[in-house]
């Protein structure tokens, strides 16, 4: 083990990369793994008596949310919770962790961001993925064949993060399904809607939702002659197409997959259709190769029926047919779709941009995806013991994306955030009457009345005044020796400074009237 000399020589030069990281205005996870690698070797010297010296970081991936953050989550999380049931959707929970077999070979390439959990009493088990394998074991397991649910909780990826871009290890999946045997597109259509619904709401900025149909590559990929085992890596590819140039992609598609160049091209001039809508499903039911194909020509005709639906719901303007979307994972069958987000509004959420356009990150700087979905018709089929299908068809919204945006909302706006939602505050102009004030601040609390008490004897007027200024509470109930005599209370309005004598009895009613919002 290297003596204390040598690791203080050791801590210096590794001060000076830390330094050095902050000056070059490095990435925040960059400057967090060279941090903690200075107070492991701090850790090794410890304290005077020896004592071990903890490392006080969140784990690569993960963060902590202050109360701000936390309210500007929650109002997110309300809206599309108010959506999803405006739809009709009920809601569920499954376990944060699977067997191992569940979540085994259902995710393609990405089965390797799996986290394995280490056996504990004789179960193999890993952390959920995401949210849609565990609802298909779910209905399998209690053999429901009708459900509209949404399900809002954590899920965990081993992937490389990218924290300044809503990307992490941990994070929250915000799920819409509809499981059953239904109408053909009516369901799917519902799902464009919902995912409508929230980004406008949410006004996050101008946005497109790309759709596309698994059938279609299928059809389009069998048609530019890719072999059959190479389908899905293939897909893979080209679902990189809005993070990097099409040349890169046909680089990776022909030297590292394999595929002769002049499939490669036949590719290229498919999926570099990019705005359409019915017209384009139209003319490529006309195509002389993709027509050949039943199964292109079943998703052309979904599409073209899912179009006429949307027109219905007034969506179109934001959604458009895009033949190079191709989401990875292996369970869609059918329609998939994805909602692009073309600016935020803000500032775009900043990402290293190379020479040609393209980013060293997750994502275009123009901030991304931040809501996916499709048909997957096949998936609760792999778990019931007799094959029985049921047909599926759900939208997951990137909630950290959106925080993300969210949150650089609220920093470059004047206005500020509330961290509680607290009515009014119980105060007293005079000495001695902490009793009065817990007594009123109790009966509000009865009355359902958010409501506040500083907890000090005698406080100063000035000082509960001036808690209610830093908190954004809107009232204040002001008690004194004349009030109590009289059977009043003074009402003041924090921000006008309006003063008003209420009755205690009408005290409840005129709180109510003066905070509808809350």
């Amino acid at each position: 083990m290297a003596d204390k000399a040598q690791i203080q020589e050791a801590i210096k030069a590794q001060g000076e990369v830390v330094r050095k990281l902050k000056a070059d205005k490095a990435s925040k996870e960059q400057i967090d793994e060279e941090v903690s690698k200075l107070l492991q070797l701090k850790a090794q010297i410890g304290g005077d008596e020896g004592k071990h010296v903890f490392v006080l970081k969140t784990p690569k991936g993960t963060r902590d949310y202050n109360p701000k953050q936390m309210a500007i989550r929650e109002k997110v999380f309300n809206t599309i919770i108010s959506c999803f049931k405006r739809h009709g959707a009920e809601t569920i929970d499954t376990p944060v962790f699977e067997l191992k077999e569940t979540l085994t070979g259902k995710y393609g390439e990405d089965s390797k961001l799996i986290y394995d959990l280490k056996d504990q009493g004789g179960e193999l088990l890993s952390l959920r993925y995401d949210l849609t394998v565990p609802f298909a074991r779910y209905l399998a397991m209690n053999k429901i064949t009708n459900i509209k649910r949404y399900h809002i909780a954590k899920v965990y990826r081993r992937d490389n993060p990218a924290m300044t871009r809503g990307r992490y290890r941990e994070f929250y999946q915000c799920d819409f399904d509809i499981a059953g045997q239904y109408d053909p597109m009516i369901p799917d259509a519902e799902c464009l809607r919902i995912v409508h619904e929230i980004l406008s709401e949410l006004e996050l900025g101008d946005f497109r939702i790309k759709v596309n149909d698994r059938r279609i590559l299928d059809g389009m990929f069998a048609a530019c002659g890719v072999p059959d085992d190479k389908f899905r890596t293939i897909c893979s590819s080209v679902d990189k197409l809005d993070k990097m140039p099409w040349e890169e992609v046909k680089n990776e598609i022909v030297k590292e997959k394999g595929l002769p160049e002049e499939v490669a091209d036949q590719i290229g001039e498919y999926v570099r259709m990019q705005a359409g809508g019915m017209e384009l499903a139209e003319q490529l039911l006309q195509d002389p190769k993709l027509s050949k194909s039943k199964a292109a020509v079943a998703g052309l005709t979904d599409i073209k029926l899912l179009f006429s639906y949307l027109q219905l719901f007034k969506v179109t303007d934001k959604v458009v047919f895009d033949l190079s979307l191709a989401r990875g994972l292996d369970y869609y069958t059918g329609v998939i779709y994805e909602a692009i987000l073309t600016q935020a509004g803000v500032a775009p959420i900043p990402a290293p941009q190379e020479a040609n356009g393209s980013t060293g990150d997750d994502g275009p700087v123009s901030v991304g995806s931040v809501a996916g979905g499709g048909r997957y018709d096949g998936l609760v089929g792999m778990f019931d013991p007799k094959g029985r299908k049921v047909p599926c068809v759900g939208v997951s919204i990137g909630i950290e994306r959106i925080f993300s945006i969210m949150e650089q909302k609220a920093e470059v706006s004047a206005e500020k955030v509330r961290t509680t939602e607290t009515q009014v505050l119980v105060v007293s102009a005079q000495k001695n009457l902490l009793e009065e004030r817990l007594k009123l601040t109790s009966e509000l609390w009865e009355a359902g009345i958010k409501a506040e008490v500083l907890y000090k004897r005698n406080p100063k007027l000035l000082s509960q005044l001036q808690h209610c200024e830093e908190t954004g509470i809107p009232l204040v109930a002001i008690l004194g020796e004349q009030e109590l005599r009289d059977g009043v209370v003074k009402l003041r309005n924090v921000a006008s400074r309006e003063e008003m004598d209420v009755s205690r009895a009408d005290l409840v009613e005129e709180i109510r009237k003066r905070t509808p919002q809350s």
